[in-house]
């Protein structure tokens, strides 16, 4: 069986969010988190707490963005 992108979620605080996602996308949420679970031998995770890690290990595999974020001088604000 393939492995997923995801490895075991963090403990970590929970941070409040509010975002509305497309039901479709809910339930594979809640499907991932179950099959997670399965793969990493403990309790289902909250399907919300997948959203930060699956944005960062997108973020982090974008070749595209990777290269354009290097070649982006970061701005400085001047009081």
């Amino acid at each position: 069986m393939a492995k997923l992108k995801l490895g075991p979620i963090a403990d970590d605080k929970p941070v409040k969010v509010t975002v509305e996602l497309p039901a479709s996308l809910h339930r594979d949420l809640i499907a991932y988190a179950e099959i997670l679970a399965r793969e990493n031998n403990h309790a289902p995770t909250d399907p919300m707490r997948l959203i930060v890690p699956m944005l960062e290990r997108f973020i982090a595999t974008d070749r595209f963005f990777a290269k354009a974020r290097r070649t982006v001088t970061p701005s400085r604000s001047e009081n």
